[in-house]
């Protein structure tokens, strides 16, 4: 790795470190600047701004997801069962760290970057999810009278609508307050429910135990 490659990346991982802690309108240049030790003269020669930054910190996050996930999928030595949870593992380990005031910071200064992980998510759904699904079908772990699209779509909508504080804030307060939990684990919930409602008997056995 290149010095400014190696440098570029330290930079990205100080800045998506305080846009997930802060928010991105509350992030200034001068923050990640003292965060890294640099002059923000230095910072600004490396990104010319914090859109930048904050567009560059998403694609390295996406771009580590897709090769995990990848991985997991293309892997012929583990289970079905496994898979799909070491895939929920992943995917939460990577978006649950993302809090709700980042995602209206999104969709306010960056719309741009929020409809590129819209993109993102539901492509990603469709390429690796329904490959996975395929492959259960075949294995006799999913139901077959399962429709792959609706779960596709299914899986899609509840990452994107469970990361979007417009959404949730539709509802009642009392259903807000009850899902003051951590961000992580309202996805992996509602992902292992659409898991269980797709698996056979056997799978569902094998995927509690994996």
């Amino acid at each position: 790795m290149s010095k400014k490659v190696n440098i570029e990346s330290k930079i990205l991982d100080a800045a998506y470190k305080l846009f997930l802690e802060k928010g991105y309108r509350h992030t200034t240049m001068d923050d990640i600047a003292q965060v890294l030790g640099m002059s923000k003269k230095t910072l600004y020669k490396y990104y010319p701004g914090k859109l930048d930054l904050l567009g560059a910190s998403f694609e390295v996050t996406k771009t580590k997801l897709t090769a995990k996930v990848e991985a997991i999928v293309e892997n012929r030595y583990i289970s079905f069962p496994l898979k799909l949870k070491s895939t929920l593992t992943v995917m939460a380990s990577l978006l649950g760290p993302i809090n709700p005031g980042l995602f209206e910071d999104l969709r306010e200064y960056a719309p741009e970057i929020w409809e590129g992980l819209e993109q993102y998510i539901n492509e990603s759904a469709y390429t690796r999810f329904k490959r996975l699904l395929e492959q259960g079908i075949s294995e006799g772990l999913v139901n077959p009278s399962v429709n792959i699209n609706l779960v596709v779509m299914l899986y899609a909508a509840a990452v994107q609508s469970l990361m979007d504080p417009q959404f949730t804030g539709q509802f009642p307060e009392a259903i807000q307050k009850g899902m003051k939990i951590p961000h992580s684990e309202i996805y992996d919930q509602a992902i292992t429910i659409i898991y269980n409602g797709i698996l056979t008997d056997e799978a569902r056995n094998e995927f509690a135990n994996a």
